[in-house]
């Protein structure tokens, strides 16, 4: 496999799908954080977590038309604006899909996978209704094209490096929300004892239904990012829904730690294994490894006290 290359491409070839692994990583992270908080603190199976975050990237679009048209003075800052309402959106829908369908069905996992699943195919044929079947992509402010060359063949696109720094921007205040935060406190409290939460005045349906919005605005976050790297169609959610789940449950349901050294082992390993195998040989011996680890620890990488 590698007998082609001398050790002066290999380099190249690592640091390059290194950093497309990093990039990858990024998408993975911001997609699993959301996903974390629903699933790990909730116990909620989000199968619409895709489309909440293929509703970020849509808003993204939209605002990104909507500078060009009306603001092109304004076009170089449509990014920051697009990822606010990329948040409120997605964040809004989640806490109206929570307190319509998902507050009656705690404890029923089975019952929460079929519904946001429902849930997750209304969405597609919403997207599908209002934008087309055709993957539409926004186009970035000129400050974001081009890349940095780190010398010989090695580029850095500075897309890349915006996503990866937006990345570690989301992952430390989410951090600090959950340890530092009252919020975070009473999500806690909530997930390791929901009857005495309620006995000691925290409004346990109130906690859950920030926590299931937040959860869904990092996903609309997620979906801005997404913008930058690739277009987005009705169904492009469902291509990540399973790699986050397998970031999410290979972590540590509850870890935050856990799914940050998840996303990253994930990623490195399939975009390394792409270059040199077929993407879809990458996916199975990915899949493959994370199964055998899974058989030794179940719980995952780290792991905390859940919700009885």
């Amino acid at each position: 496999m590698f007998g082609d290359y001398s050790l002066a491409d290999l380099g190249s070839i690592f640091v390059m799908q290194g950093f497309a692994g990093l990039i990858l990583f990024s998408v993975y992270v911001l997609m699993a954080l959301g996903l974390a908080i629903i699933f790990g603190q909730m116990g909620v199976i989000n199968m619409a977590h895709g489309e909440f975050m293929i509703l970020g990237a849509y808003m993204t679009y939209l605002t990104s038309n909507f500078f060009q048209a009306y603001l092109p003075s304004l076009f170089g800052i449509y990014f920051f604006i697009a990822m606010a309402l990329a948040f409120v959106a997605a964040g809004a829908l989640g806490m109206l899909v929570e307190w319509a369908l998902i507050k009656r069905l705690y404890k029923r996992p089975l019952d929460t996978l079929l519904c946001t699943w429902g849930v997750s195919l209304i969405l597609q044929q919403t997207y599908r209704s209002v934008f087309g079947a055709r993957e539409v992509g926004v186009e970035l402010p000129a400050w974001m094209l081009g890349s940095i060359n780190l010398g010989g063949s090695t580029e850095i696109p500075i897309n890349g490096l915006f996503v990866m720094g937006l990345t570690i921007l989301i992952t430390v205040a989410v951090a600090l929300m959950i340890y530092r935060s009252v919020w975070g406190k009473q999500v806690r409290a909530v997930m390791q004892n929901r009857v005495m939460a309620g006995a000691v005045g925290i409004n346990t349906e109130k906690v859950d239904r920030y926590t299931f919005g937040i959860g869904c605005g990092i996903a609309g976050v997620a979906g801005s990012a997404f913008t930058m790297i690739g277009s987005t169609g009705p169904t492009s959610g469902q291509l990540y829904i399973v790699d986050t789940f397998l970031v999410v449950v290979f972590g540590g349901a509850q870890s935050l730690l856990g799914t940050i050294a998840s996303a990253f082992t994930i990623s490195q390993a399939q975009s390394t294994m792409e270059f040199f195998l077929s993407g879809s040989m990458a996916k199975v011996l990915t899949l493959l490894g994370v199964v055998i680890i899974l058989m030794l620890r179940p719980q995952g990488l780290f792991t905390l006290k859940v919700r009885r």
